[in-house]
């Protein structure tokens, strides 16, 4: 088998192969999905040594015009400074300094504070095209790294010794052999379901609403988290005096907020606020996607490994569902460089599962806890009620409390990816 490195470019249906000589293009390692897990996968092994081959099946540009932002943890944070990206995008996203929790019309609000963790920061909120940019060029340097784009995924066959993709580019079909694939295809994913892994988990009895709007007042870089009986509420300070809402209901009434005027849909976001944000402006369209609870069978087999969310879904309350994911890659990258370091095939199943062991537990820790905040706060049974605001008035006074929650939300609990490079030297 001949390997060949490539600088990394954009490969369009008009492009030439880049192995003229041959109808085969061998990689050590494809990445179906060229989105921000699959692309901080890349970037991880970019300096690895490994020949490595991104399928996408959007343009490059889509990713640019996606508003849609997240809650990113310190661990989050940690990885993308150590990948040398935090310089680039700390600038253009909202670091945030107080976590406000509250429960309908309770007294019992804690505010978290950096002091209850020992940080500078408690968080952040980045927008998915900031991130998408700062991965796409650093990977425009990059010589072992090739992408496909736009194109399809059509069959993986796997073989003792490798894995035969079959890639269709508009009306163009290439054969790529490759030691390794990583589905890093979403929720849905096909490659997982082809495979045969099957999952565990439920779709929850609510949907979301999201939207972005700025207030008259500022929101003071606080990330709340209100929870109603519908379901949780959250609010993420964006650059520009903006906030990303996240508003959790049973499928009925997310479908009525979602088509209601705006007017109506406003006056309701008011209510909740209290008005202490003053008058609100819409300033991005409502969308609406169903939640569910999702954990694989396994994240492994003989030459396939699965990453965020093809391997998990969990519950948005505490915005967790990114952050695994990136966890996840560098994670994988974590064990292939080690295994390629050692003159191992990264394809091997012994050693695929190192990663599995390294972050199944880890998830699964955070999607029962994401699904326990939602049902226990989701819900008004009154002895229920009187419990978890009991747990909310115990959270104000015990600091030992607080920071055992913020050390879970923030990403500093678990093994730590040997590339993550403390906040400090950044911020």
């Amino acid at each position: 088998m001949v390997f060949r490195f490539f600088k990394f470019h954009w490969l369009s249906p008009s492009s030439p192969s880049p192995a003229t000589e041959s109808a085969w293009l061998d990689y050590d390692l494809a990445i179906a999905g060229g989105g921000i897990v699959g692309l901080t996968l890349a970037c991880a092994l970019q300096d690895s040594g490994l020949r490595i081959l991104l399928i996408e099946a959007q343009p490059k540009e889509a990713g640019h015009h996606q508003r849609r932002a997240y809650a990113l943890t310190l661990m989050t944070g940690q990885i993308f400074a150590g990948l040398g990206l935090w310089d680039e995008i700390l600038p253009q996203i909202t670091t945030f300094r107080q976590i406000r929790l509250a429960d309908e019309h309770s007294p019992a609000v804690v505010d978290l504070q950096p002091q209850d963790l020992g940080t500078q920061a408690l968080g952040y909120v980045g927008e998915h095209y900031v991130l998408v940019k700062a991965l796409q060029q650093r990977l425009e340097t990059a010589t072992n790294i090739d992408w496909l784009c736009p194109a399809s995924l059509l069959q993986a066959d796997y073989q003792a010794d490798a894995v035969t993709l079959t890639v269709a580019i508009a009306t163009e079909t290439r054969k790529i052999r490759t030691r390794l694939l990583v589905a890093a295809d979403g929720a849905r994913s096909p490659i997982r379901t082809a495979a045969g892994i099957q999952t565990r988990g439920w779709q929850y009895w609510q949907s979301c609403v999201t939207t972005v709007i700025r207030p008259e007042k500022s929101h003071d870089n606080i990330a709340r988290e209100h929870f109603w009986r519908s379901g949780p509420f959250a609010t993420l300070p964006l650059p520009g005096n903006r906030c990303q809402i996240v508003m959790t209901a049973p499928h009925a009434e997310a479908q009525h907020w979602l088509t209601v005027d705006d007017a109506t849909f406003l006056a309701e976001l008011n209510r909740r606020y209290d008005g202490q944000l003053g008058q609100l402006e819409l300033v991005a369209p409502r969308y609406l996607f169903p939640v569910q609870l999702m954990q694989s069978d396994r994240y492994v087999q003989h030459r396939l490994a699965l990453v965020g969310d093809a391997a998990h879904c969990c519950h948005p309350v505490g915005g967790q569902g990114l952050n695994l994911g990136i966890r996840d890659a560098v994670a994988l990258a974590e064990v292939l460089q080690t295994a390629h370091q050692q003159a191992k095939d990264i394809g091997d199943l012994a050693v695929l599962h190192r990663y599995e062991r390294w972050r199944r537990l880890e998830n699964l820790t955070i999607l029962g806890f994401t699904d326990f905040l939602d049902r226990s706060f989701s819900n008004h049974w009154l002895p229920l009620v009187v419990v978890r605001r009991l747990g909310l008035g115990a959270m104000q006074r015990l600091q030992p409390l607080r920071r055992w929650a913020l050390r879970l939300m923030t990403g500093q609990t678990g093994r730590s990816p040997q590339l993550a490079k403390p906040l400090v030297e950044v911020l």
